[in-house]
């Protein structure tokens, strides 16, 4: 089958490598620009671009889809996608948005339920957490399931009708890295398979439901500061959600750190939220709003991560010192 390929992180990588192991021939390649990256800010290539580039695949990378200017490359890639002429357009976390009739430029596959154009993988269990970011909400929050929802493209924020979907467990130590690259499998696997079903003609999709429904906004950076007045273990799933991007911070004293890893503990109300209760190897013990977070990982600016055996060693902290209850959402992390 000739597929259209539309993605950028190595989520939508998974599924590229899998749709060309299983002998489908992918004429196109749609991924967003190189971008800085790293404290050098040199320009790195999305992981979708390095796939396609070592793969022999042509690759075009828009600045946007939707003809704007002459300069944002989108009339080169539409007019690239045309000569294409691809039967389907596979989508997965691509981050632009797709105008109609790019939606409708593939030559399409018939089934039972019409005719499918172009495919979204998304990383949820829709209708819960349309939007930029469904596994990081998923985890803030405490979702125990989540899933792969494959579904036909619209102009509508992830409202398509649905092809297939398949739920699996948010594990208690999960990252949005971690969940992430389990989903990128599954969806890859679903992909896969709904396109041996579709060249049957056998597919048929299925409306989402009207109930249910909750947005996954993009993670703005002010959200990764930890607000100590909340309970532990709203802070505790927050960190898993902003690993690895953009990670959650606090302000100790003068100093900014980041947080990478750390537990929800029960803890009676002894002291003030963000009062450090205990400075140990095991772990830096922080007074909540409900119960103490003890943070075995974190990171100061500009250095790197450590255990807090190790970051102890070279910046002790007293019990009593107090984190920052509120910090400018502007400030820089």
């Amino acid at each position: 089958m000739r597929i259209a390929f539309a993605g950028t992180p190595a989520f939508a990588a998974v599924a590229l490598a899998a749709l060309l192991d299983a002998g489908h021939t992918i004429p196109l390649v749609l991924t967003q620009p190189d971008r800085p990256a790293g404290r050098g800010l040199k320009l790195r290539a999305s992981a979708v671009s390095e796939l396609a580039r070592a793969r022999g695949l042509p690759v075009v990378s828009p600045r946007s889809m939707r003809e704007r200017s002459a300069d944002d490359g989108a009339r080169e890639a539409m007019q690239a996608l045309a000569s294409a002429a691809p039967d389907l357009l596979v989508v997965a976390a691509y981050g632009l948005i797709l105008p109609q009739h790019v939606l409708d430029l593939p030559s399409g596959i018939a089934g039972r339920s019409g005719v499918a154009r172009a495919i979204n993988i998304h990383a949820s269990l829709l209708p819960r957490w349309r939007g930029a970011a469904p596994v990081a909400r998923a985890i803030e929050a405490g979702d125990s399931v989540t899933g792969i929802t494959l579904m036909h493209m619209e102009v509508g924020l992830d409202t398509g009708a649905m092809l297939r979907r398949e739920a699996i467990p948010v594990e208690g130590n999960d990252t949005t890295e971690t969940l992430t690259a389990r989903l990128a499998q599954l969806g890859a696997r679903l992909m896969v398979a709904w396109l041996d079903e579709a060249a049957q003609g056998l597919w048929q999709a299925t409306a989402q439901p009207a109930e249910g429904v909750t947005t996954a906004r993009k993670i703005a950076k002010h959200e990764a500061w930890l607000d100590w007045r909340q309970p532990a273990a709203v802070l505790a799933r927050k960190v898993r959600a902003f690993d690895p991007q953009p990670g959650a911070c606090g302000r100790l004293g003068d100093g900014l750190l980041k947080i990478w890893l750390a537990q929800a503990v029960a803890q009676a109300p002894t002291a003030e939220p963000g009062t450090v209760l205990v400075a140990a190897a095991d772990g830096i013990r922080v007074a909540c709003g409900d119960g103490a977070l003890v943070i075995r990982e974190l990171q100061r600016s500009g250095g790197r991560r450590l255990h807090a055996a190790d970051f102890l060693a070279g910046s002790p902290i007293a019990a009593g010192a107090r984190w920052q209850l509120a910090v400018d959402e502007h400030e820089r992390i």
